[in-house]
């Protein structure tokens, strides 16, 4: 008998592996240095990981929304038990945990690509370089959370500033986020003095928040307390190589020495969101994931994914966060079924598409949810 080669005996133990990992019938995953067996039940009902945990990445990139194709590409690792009570405070960076004042998203259009600038009939701003609408739509969005009694916003406000470190639950006479009564949207920029570069890094995008709060008015940290910067790139550009790299988005702050391209900027400590033009990436950033043949379903999803977590973790991470390092938006991306899932919600400004984001306070120990009463 011809002795089996070396590679036929790796496939041997790899099948016999294999066969052994199914005796228990669940996935195994890795939390730590500790591997973790979860039955088949528990893993369907499991949030799922998509940080900077989930797929490779760098430490600034906290709540990265994962391309669906990088995420299906790799499920194992996408799966994380939640236990009781998932978020923990982690006890604020510089002071701050969380936003808890009235909630300030501006959004910066970044570049002269985006063209020249009108306003449609709404109101809204909108650029000639702007081929699937992104700008309005993403206005409209922040314009009417707050209003018409839209609860999907009443997740968020559970969470506190200045609880005990390590606190699954907030007192009543710690502040909490803010309901973004009236509307969370505070302002639109062109930044049409320059093109936006080609592959920016978070370096340059921390830089441009800056510049945006300068434009604002907000030149001290104190100002920018309670105000977070979207730096939405023009199509065609590949900030912080998300193409590449299986991304949609992510957030952080100006002061994280880890960005790539030049570390933190040397302005106020302020929060701020990389936001690529979504609709290049299609169904891989979410076109369609609620509403078939909606380009802009991602737009809102991804959107309102980081304004979540921004307001929960505002200069990450040392708000609201799982023992891995997921936000409230990670732990319940692109949900597609069951309690918490994408969906439509209707404000006064139109229906759009967002995900639940994680509640400690739903369900016995915590679940996704897409809304909640409001909690002072």
């Amino acid at each position: 008998m011809r002795r089996a080669t070396r590679g036929t005996r790796r496939l041997r133990l790899a099948a016999l592996t294999a066969r052994r990992m199914r005796r228990f019938a669940g996935v195994v995953i890795a939390a730590g240095s500790t591997v973790v067996f979860m039955s088949s039940a528990q893993a369907a009902q499991a949030p799922r990981a998509t940080g900077a945990s989930a797929i490779a990445g760098h430490p600034y990139r906290h709540g990265l929304v994962p391309m669906l194709s990088a995420r299906d590409a790799n499920p194992a690792a996408t799966v994380r038990v939640c236990s009781s009570s998932c978020l923990r405070y982690r006890g604020g960076i510089a002071g701050v945990g969380v936003t808890t004042g009235k909630e300030l998203v501006y959004l910066v259009f970044w570049g002269s690509q985006w063209g020249t600038e009108g306003t449609n009939s709404n109101g809204y701003a909108t650029f000639t370089g702007d081929p699937n609408g992104v700008a309005p739509d993403v206005q409209a969005f922040l314009s009417g959370l707050g209003t018409g009694g839209e609860l999907w916003s009443g997740v968020m406000t559970q969470y506190c500033q200045g609880a005990a470190l390590g606190a699954t639950a907030c007192s009543t006479t710690r502040p909490h986020v803010a309901y973004p009564t009236g509307g969370a949207f505070a302002g639109v920029w062109e930044d049409s003095s320059a093109a936006s570069p080609a592959a920016s890094t978070a370096h340059q995008l921390a830089v441009e928040a800056e510049s945006a709060a300068t434009h604002f008015g907000h030149t001290t940290t104190a100002s920018n307390r309670d105000a977070q910067y979207v730096i939405v790139s023009p199509t065609g550009t590949d900030p912080d190589n998300y193409q590449t790299q299986g991304f949609c988005a992510w957030h952080d702050y100006s002061g994280d020495a880890s960005m790539d391209g030049g570390g933190a900027a040397s302005g106020p400590l302020l929060a701020f969101t990389n936001l690529p033009y979504i609709p290049d990436a299609g169904a891989n950033c979410g076109a369609g994931f609620v509403n078939p043949g909606n380009k802009l379903d991602g737009v809102t999803i991804v959107e309102g994914h980081e304004y979540a977590e921004t307001i929960t973790d505002q200069f990450p991470a040392g708000g609201w966060t799982a023992n891995n390092g997921e936000e409230n938006g990670d732990l319940c991306a692109w949900k597609r079924s069951g309690i918490g899932r994408a969906q439509n919600v209707t404000l006064t400004t139109g229906t759009f598409a967002v995900q639940g984001t994680w509640s400690n306070i739903s369900g016995k120990t915590g679940a996704c949810a897409i809304s909640h009463t409001i909690v002072t």
